[in-house]
């Protein structure tokens, strides 16, 4: 009797293992990563290749599922809603977990209360480049020419609350001059009508304008780290070029449903952080101009919360807001 006894319970706490998601064997199924943003863009170009180099560490597909629209809280609720069991993952940056809070008056997520935030990934710094129709070469150019003609020139952006809008508020603020924004759904359609002669500015993630910049199609003002890109040497920053103090740097990671488990949290943070590192995805970075850096969960946390209060208060200046 004793021995049936023990044999049940056995048998029954193999069964509450297999039942619970932080004690399952993880993962054996495939792994779903949303992407808030049209395919092409930076976001989907750059998390396409962590992806793949996970998805062979880990042994089971990452399958891309692009949710673009919505200042990124179209493809944020989807994660927010998922089961927290590690199959439905997200790309969370500077714009989901930091610039919305202070443009959007009613966020439907809560970014410490809905959201797991798994690790940082990467850092991106911004390229400003004009139409070659644009009588400017450098960012003192630029400026002269804004203050000349306020409000002719438009600086198009792949959506209100990117870096690539804010940034340009920062600019404005910073340099007393006034240009018109003109937000698209994506950026691979921004630089397209910068490219056109539609719109005369942008200033977006290097794999966004780079490319374009290096074949001629627009031309490059300036970086806007507080130091030169390896992948752009020739390119003065944005703060060399007179406008003292001025740094955009955008951020992202991956979030998951709030309240995952935290051993498949540590596993994929783990997964991602070798992946980072690894020559494929180093090289492809590297390429575009993309510095990768990774962060525990902790550290990715206290990052959104930082850079909340930074861009509010240029929210506050720009006036800026989404309906």
């Amino acid at each position: 009797m004793r021995q049936r006894f023990l044999l049940l319970s056995l048998v029954l706490a193999s069964l509450a293992a297999v039942s619970m998601p932080g004690l399952a064997a993880y993962p054996d199924k495939p792994i779903r990563l949303i992407v808030p943003s049209a395919p092409g863009g930076a976001p989907d170009v750059l998390m396409r290749a962590l992806a793949n180099q996970m998805a062979i560490q880990m042994g089971v597909p990452f399958v891309i599922d692009n949710k673009p629209g919505g200042s990124y809280m179209i493809g944020t609720m989807e994660v927010v809603r998922a089961l927290a069991d590690g199959y439905t993952l997200a790309y969370g940056n500077i714009v989901s977990l930091a610039t919305n809070r202070s443009l959007i008056a009613n966020v439907p997520y809560d970014v410490d209360r809905d959201l797991t935030l798994v690790g940082n990934a990467l850092r991106a710094v911004n390229l400003m480049v004009v139409n070659n129709s644009l009588p400017v070469k450098t960012v003192p150019e630029l400026i002269a020419y804004a203050k000349k003609n306020p409000g002719k020139i438009a600086f198009a952006s792949d959506g209100n609350g990117t870096t690539a809008h804010l940034g340009m508020e920062l600019f404005k603020s910073m340099t007393g001059t006034f240009m018109l924004h003109v937000p698209y759904r994506a950026a691979t359609a921004a630089i397209t009508d910068v490219i056109s002669g539609n719109a005369q500015l942008m200033m977006a993630n290097t794999p966004v304008t780079g490319p374009h910049a290096q074949a001629g199609r627009v031309r490059a003002l300036g970086i806007s780290a507080s130091q030169r890109s390896p992948a752009y040497p020739d390119v003065p920053t944005i703060a060399e070029q007179g406008v003292a103090g001025f740094e955009v740097v955008a951020w992202g990671g991956l979030v998951g449903p709030a309240r995952m488990p935290a051993d498949i949290v540590a596993r994929l943070n783990a997964e991602m952080r070798k992946a980072l590192a690894s020559p494929a995805v180093q090289e492809r970075y590297r390429a575009l101009g993309i510095e990768t850096a990774p962060s525990t969960p902790e550290e990715f946390r206290e990052l959104s919360r930082r850079e909340t209060e930074k861009w509010a208060k240029v929210v506050k200046f720009s006036g800026a807001k989404i309906d």
